[in-house]
């Protein structure tokens, strides 16, 4: 099943309104003092990122607050798993530990640039540096490494979530 065109630059029509609303609660129980404005910005971003991550598969990263929505996505297998089916190619998740001094600022320009050829205008409060942004419960770093299923990177053992 491929997406109608006309929903390819609203994000949240990726997934239909019960199941974004189900995500946004997720990334809100998770983050007790975020708003539901803002838990509702940053699942949408999550959605912008994975729309992009799947169609331009290899080196994307999100940001630290952006990941906070992929990481409640990915939660929802169902959801995850119908909405990477519609776009085309399931988006890997592989975690690293958090590494400030690994930052590379160029990644998330890469990936910005990445979401607005895709045709989504990033929410730019939400793409900030490892230690910058909104508070998040996210404790870790991500890429998207894994390009027509052949994976570059390895999950690690140690992963905290």
């Amino acid at each position: 099943m491929t997406l109608d065109t006309t929903q390819l630059l609203d994000a949240r029509k990726l997934i239909t309104a019960e199941e974004f609303a189900g995500v946004a609660a997720t990334v809100g129980s998770n983050n007790p003092d975020m708003s539901q404005a803002d838990a509702e910005r940053v699942t949408e971003e999550g959605l912008k990122f994975v729309a992009a991550a799947a169609r331009f598969p290899g080196n994307m990263r999100p940001s630290r607050v952006v990941d906070e929505g992929w990481h409640s996505l990915i939660l929802h297998t169902l959801v995850y798993a119908r909405l990477c089916e519609r776009l085309g190619r399931f988006v890997h998740h592989l975690p690293e530990l958090p590494d400030p001094t690994r930052y590379t600022p160029g990644a998330l320009d890469h990936t910005l640039s990445q979401i607005r050829t895709a045709g989504y205008e990033p929410d730019m409060e939400l793409w900030t540096g490892p230690l910058e942004g909104i508070p998040v419960a996210a404790n870790c770093q991500h890429d998207n490494q894994c390009a027509d299923g052949n994976c570059q990177a390895t999950c690690r053992d140690d992963h905290p979530n």
